[in-house]
């Protein structure tokens, strides 16, 4: 079974603070499409500052889902926002829970672009910038 936080931890991640966003450009391709949530899973061939290659994003509600395609080459223009813990939770997140972290990041799609791979042009299929 596994641990739970401390309230005071819990408390801390669910009022995380997060600073100004930073606009990012990576390209990669969706794994996974959240309808519900909003959300996609992109697996992206440069890393993020973390130094993770796969990130969940919340998509802007005039997204058509539906024209969305997994496994197809996208350039994703996205904000990522970082919210830094504690020293304390950050320990306590290494010792309890053996997570090394020490921030939590979000990431917000700001403009989607199809790469077209088979030729030497790229076209813009989904806009989403406002």
């Amino acid at each position: 079974m596994a641990k739970e936080l401390p309230k005071w931890a819990q408390d801390e991640i669910k009022n995380v603070k997060f600073g100004k966003p930073e606009s990012q450009t990576r390209t990669g391709y969706i794994l996974e499409i959240y309808d519900k949530d909003m959300k996609i899973d992109v697996q992206l061939y440069e890393e993020v500052e973390d130094g993770r290659r796969i990130i969940t994003l919340d998509l802007p509600k005039k997204v058509k889902l539906v024209e969305l395609m997994k496994g197809v080459v996208y350039e994703f223009t996205f904000n990522a926002m970082k919210a830094p813990l504690s020293k304390k939770l950050v320990d306590l997140l290494k010792k309890e829970m053996e997570i090394e972290m020490n921030a939590i990041y979000q990431f917000e799609l700001t403009n989607l672009e199809l790469m077209d791979v088979g030729s030497d042009t790229a076209g813009s299929v989904e806009s989403v910038e406002e």
